[in-house]
């Protein structure tokens, strides 16, 4: 039977917990993003925004910057989580003196949990960003920009 669950990345230990609570605050605000962006961009389709090219175009790229450096540096965070798990299974086979799955297997799998929920939180964000970026620069031509 599995026993794991995202839960337990929240319960286990005070630094994984920090990171994954770090990671769903990352998420929360990279989807915030996106959906404002969404809202933008097809209220753009409905009324060409006017004025100079690069004073429209600024609250189409405004925020763009925090879904790249979500999209950077979730997966590093999550690998740290990863390498904490890690070193807590080591731990734990030092202080059991056992080398049993029963006794690592926990730990790897927060470990592994943590990488996965860097990954969800990234990859989103690296989608929305390219996404974005290109339908500001293509706003931005369209408008007659150089």
């Amino acid at each position: 039977m599995n026993s794991f669950s995202l839960w337990n990345l929240f319960t286990t230990d005070v630094i994984t917990a920090i990171a994954s609570i770090v990671l769903v605050v990352f998420s929360v605000m990279s989807w915030a993003v996106i959906i404002e962006k969404i809202r933008l961009f097809n209220a753009a389709k409905r009324k060409k925004p006017t004025g100079t090219p690069e004073n429209a175009i600024k609250p189409f790229d405004k925020n763009l910057w925090f879904l790249s450096m979500v999209a950077y540096v979730s997966p590093f965070i999550g690998l740290f989580g990863t390498v904490w798990g890690v070193m807590d299974s080591f731990a734990s086979i030092g202080a059991n003196q056992s080398v049993s799955i029963g006794v690592i297997a926990p730990g790897l799998a927060i470990a592994l949990g943590t990488t996965a929920l860097g990954l969800i939180v990234a990859i989103p964000a690296a989608i929305a960003h390219q996404v974005f970026s290109k339908r500001a620069d293509d706003l931005y031509d369209a408008l007659g920009g150089k």
